[in-house]
């Protein structure tokens, strides 16, 4: 069992989350550098704050498009999807933090279901525009991601993972 929850950062069953209004998603792979953030931040704000009994956090790893696609058939749809994921943009910083449009999603990204399982587009863009999901998605700039197994995220990545709740945390209080 993935670690999931609200209120105190409780363990729960995937199925316990469908039905909630507001879903937090980490998305990555540990083993793999800086793609461990998307389980860090979901880490780091279940253990350090409380959420609303509204709201989900779940460290989804690299099966997110399974959960998404079971969102898409399921007669309850949240109001909000959040996902959190390390990407690599030349123009930006290791470690700097930015919200993305499902458009902007880079190629790589897109296509890379070998390594990081992210969803793919279609899947965002059909729960965004056909079941009126608001899909939210925050990145980190990546400094390292390798191509075999190390784990362990950079100290920019890193530190960004508090700053990461923060942002999640003013955005989930301003829908309430």
């Amino acid at each position: 069992m993935k670690k999931c929850g609200w209120g105190m950062g409780a363990e729960v069953g995937i199925g316990e989350m469908y039905g909630k209004p507001v879903l937090v998603f980490g998305c990555g792979n540990t083993l793999f550098g800086d793609d461990g953030f998307g389980p860090a931040v979901i880490e780091h704000l279940l253990e350090h704050y409380r959420l609303p009994e509204d709201v989900v956090a779940m460290d989804v790893g690299t099966g997110i498009r399974n959960i998404l696609f079971d969102l898409l058939l399921f007669p309850s749809k949240p109001v909000c999807i959040f996902v959190v994921d390390a990407v690599c943009l030349p123009s930006r910083t290791a470690g700097e933090i930015f919200e993305l449009e499902i458009d902007q999603i880079p190629a790589l990204k897109v296509h890379d279901f070998s390594l990081h399982q992210f969803p793919s587009v279609n899947l965002l863009r059909e729960l965004q525009e056909s079941a009126g999901v608001k899909v939210r998605i925050l990145a980190v700039q990546a400094g390292s991601i390798p191509e075999e197994v190390g784990p362990g995220m950079s100290s920019e990545v890193t530190a960004a993972v508090p700053a990461a709740c923060t942002w999640l945390l003013e955005q989930i209080g301003g829908m309430q």
